[in-house]
C-alpha cells in the first residue's frame, strides 16, 4: 500500500515524501523583496516533500496585498535565490506560486496610478487589506484583449525568473478568486469576446497561460492550482463541474508536473478531475471546521490523491512530516497566523503575519 511517507516523482523531480506545504500568504516582503526571515521560514519546513511558496505576483499590477513578494525584477530574483539555495542545502524541493490577484486589490497598493484589472469591470465582494487597514474592493478596469495577452506574457516572464532564482518549478494560482479564476467564473467574467461567454471562452485564459508557462520553462516544472466552486472574493460558480472538467481535459496533454486541488466539498468532482488528469494530483482536502490533519493521510493510501497539502498544521509544526510519521504530538495551529492554505480562510481574513 502506498503511504504519504513514500517517495514520488513529479515531473522529473524526486520528492522524499508525499506531504506538501500549502501556499500561505505571509506579507513579510518589504518592497516586494523576500528576506533572511523568509529563508529561515522555508528552511524550517524543508522536510516537506514539496514546499509551495506564498503567492508571488508576476507583475506590478498583480499585487493584491501589502508586503507580498514579486518575481518581476532582477532584485526580486536575487532575493529569492537566497531562499531557494537555503532550502536546497537542506535537501528540500520548492515551487513558487505565481499569484496575479486581478480585481482583488486596491489602488493604494499599486504605484504610478495603476488600478486593479480583471476580465470584466465587476467588483469583488468584501474588503481587502491595505497598509491603512481594510478597504472596500474597487471596480476593476476591464482588460483589453491585448492586455490579456500581456498578462499571459507577464506570467511567462515571471516563470523564467523563477527558474533563474533557483526554484524547482512554478505553480500557477488558479484558485481563491484571483485572476485565473476570475476568468473561469461566470459572475466575474462577463466578456463576450474569445476570452469569455461560453465555457471554452472562460477556460481559455487558464489554458493559454498554463500552456505558455509550460512551453517556456518545461511542463515538468509547471503546476496549476484550482478551487472549483469556492466562495471567496465574490466568486460564484453554481455548477463548476462542466467548466473544470473541460479545463482539466484541455491541459491533460501538456505533461504538467501536477494539478493541485483546493477541495470545496464535492468529493465526486475531486475524483472526476483526478481521473481526467494523468500527472501527479495534490489535494488540499475539504475538512469541515478544522485544518487538514493526520486523518487525511489516508487519502494517499486509498488513491484519492498522490500528495496531501497541509497549511495551518505546517505553520505550527515546521517538522510536520516527522510528527505525522510518529503520530504526533502536534502543536495547535492559531488561525490568526495563517491565510490561504486550508479551508478555514474561506469566509474571513485572519491576520497575515505569524
Amino acid at each position: 500500500m502506498t503511504s504519504a511517507f513514500d517517495p514520488i516523482t513529479i515531473g522529473d523531480i524526486q520528492l522524499s515524501n508525499r506531504i506538501a506545504m500549502a501556499p500561505m500568504t505571509r506579507s513579510r516582503a518589504y518592497g516586494g523583496l523576500v528576506s533572511e526571515l523568509t529563508a529561515e521560514y522555508y528552511v524550517q519546513r524543508a522536510s516537506a516533500g514539496l514546499i509551495i511558496t506564498e503567492g508571488t505576483q508576476p507583475s506590478v499590477v498583480g499585487q493584491g496585498y501589502p508586503f507580498t513578494p514579486g518575481l518581476h525584477s532582477a532584485e526580486q530574483v536575487a532575493a529569492w535565490r537566497k531562499v531557494t539555495d537555503a532550502v536546497h542545502a537542506e535537501g528540500g524541493k520548492i515551487f513558487v506560486q505565481l499569484m496575479h490577484t486581478g480585481r482583488v486589490g486596491h489602488p493604494d497598493l499599486l504605484p504610478d496610478g495603476l488600478h486593479p484589472v480583471a476580465p470584466s469591470a465587476v467588483p469583488g465582494e468584501g474588503k481587502v487589506f491595505t497598509t491603512d487597514g481594510l478597504k472596500d474592493f474597487v471596480t476593476p478596469r476591464e482588460l483589453t484583449a491585448a492586455e490579456v495577452e500581456e498578462a499571459i506574457a507577464d506570467h511567462v516572464t515571471a516563470a523564467r525568473n523563477a527558474i533563474a532564482a533557483g526554484f524547482d518549478g512554478v505553480e500557477l494560482h488558479g484558485a481563491n478568486g484571483y485572476l485565473i479564476q476570475q476568468f473561469l467564473a461566470p459572475n466575474s467574467n462577463q466578456r463576450t469576446d474569445e476570452w469569455g461567454g461560453s465555457i471554452s471562452g472562460r477556460i481559455r485564459f487558464a489554458v493559454e497561460v498554463t500552456s505558455a508557462v509550460a512551453a517556456a520553462i518545461g511542463a515538468e516544472r509547471t503546476g496549476l492550482r484550482l478551487s472549483p466552486g469556492v466562495k471567496l472574493n465574490g466568486i460564484d460558480e453554481p455548477d463548476p463541474r462542466p467548466t473544470y472538467e473541460a479545463l482539466v481535459q484541455q491541459i491533460s496533454g501538456l505533461g504538467l508536473a501536477y494539478l493541485h486541488l483546493l477541495e470545496v466539498g464535492d468529493r465526486d468532482l475531486t475524483r472526476s478531475l483526478r481521473g481526467l488528469f494523468p500527472g501527479a494530483f495534490i489535494l488540499n482536502p475539504h475538512t469541515e471546521g478544522r485544518p487538514t490533519g493526520p486523518e487525511e493521510l489516508a487519502l494517499v493510501e486509498d488513491g484519492t490523491a498522490d500528495l496531501i497539502a497541509f497549511g495551518q498544521l505546517f505553520l505550527a509544526n515546521p517538522d510536520l512530516p516527522r510528527r505525522l510519521a510518529a503520530g504526533g504530538p502536534f502543536n495547535a495551529g492559531d488561525r490568526n497566523t495563517f491565510y490561504g492554505g486550508d479551508h478555514t480562510g474561506y469566509t474571513d481574513y485572519p491576520a497575515l503575519s505569524a
